[in-house]
């Protein structure tokens, strides 16, 4: 990971923990004075994306150290690791939150949230969607699966704002009516951001985990990557090409055929201009492992017999 990237990727981190600490407070002193479970509810919300952030720091720092002996692949993964802490603390939020509503819903409400309660709401609706734009399209430029967990975790938290928006204003209306029956809109809203923390959660660990088992990127995703190695001079074919996601970077894995004809250390020479290539055209590209072949049209894996009939046309 550059230095630039990782202070790029920080700064988000940073402004995830800041933003979300300011909105839980917020959210929980409004929805504690104004009585709204569904404000209390999204508070409890914004407080765990506060370790959620805190996780994908972790893990952005954690990627950042460099290959060492046991970790010859680098670190890459460990903002996969992140974003599968985000996600099961998404699930575990997500599941305390509807206990809480179904309990309040049986448990009967006896008056509707103050007036005040969706300003809060408004505020946070703001600063969330503000903070999901950014994490995303940074998440996106960087490649980083942690920050582009947490910008959907805020979007989340923008669709169960609006819930919780219609659920207050609901119950604020049933007041104004005198509808007791409206009342219930709040925690029914509370039940309502349980939902989309728990969908959005599911879908992020499912993710993060696809991810961590060493996922290979399918034979589109790697065509400009196959192109590029077979125009380097001496590559009569590329026999395979395998790129496996790393965390936030790409490990490539190649075999080559050259010139049998060749001297070991020509041979050699091809295959570190290969390497060099895919290294510098892309930027997402860590490191290249090459298997050079002797090239043989029939059995491209053995050694090629000199006489065969097609061998002199096939060669560069």
């Amino acid at each position: 990971m550059s230095e630039q990237r990782f202070e790029k990727a920080q700064f988000a981190a940073w402004l995830g923990i800041i933003g979300n600490i300011a909105l839980a407070v917020m959210k929980g002193i409004v929805g504690w004075l104004s009585g709204s479970k569904a404000l209390l509810a999204d508070a409890a919300n914004s407080a765990s994306d506060v370790a959620g952030s805190v996780a994908v720091l972790l893990g952005l720092k954690a990627a950042k150290r460099p290959p060492d002996e046991d970790h010859p692949y680098g670190h890459g993964k460990a903002e996969s690791i992140s974003a599968i802490i985000v996600s099961v603390l998404l699930l575990l939020v997500g599941l305390e939150i509807g206990l809480n509503s179904i309990k309040t819903i049986y448990g009967g409400v006896g008056a509707a949230p103050k007036e005040f309660a969706l300003i809060a709401i408004g505020i946070s609706i703001v600063v969330k969607e503000c903070l999901f734009q950014y994490s995303f399209r940074l998440g996106k430029k960087l490649s980083s699966q942690a920050l582009i967990a947490t910008a959907w975790d805020h979007r989340t938290d923008v669709m169960s704002s609006v819930a919780v928006l219609v659920g207050v204003g609901g119950a604020v209306l049933g007041d104004y009516t005198n509808q007791p029956m409206l009342y219930y809109l709040d925690p029914a809203a509370g039940l309502f951001v349980a939902f989309l923390v728990l969908r959005m959660g599911i879908k992020l660990v499912t993710e993060s985990i696809h991810t961590t088992m060493d996922h290979v990127l399918h034979s589109e995703e790697t065509e400009e990557l196959l192109e590029t190695a077979q125009r380097v001079k001496g590559v009569i074919a590329v026999n395979e090409l395998r790129a496996r996601e790393h965390g936030h970077y790409v490990i490539v894995d190649i075999k080559i055929s050259v010139n049998p004809k060749i001297t070991v250390h020509e041979g050699h020479d091809i295959g570190k201009a290969v390497k060099h290539q895919l290294l510098t055209k892309f930027s997402h590209v860590s490191d290249v492992f090459i298997h050079v072949n002797p090239y043989d049209p029939g059995y491209p894996y053995k050694d090629v017999d000199s006489e065969h009939p097609d061998f002199p046309t096939l060669l560069h």
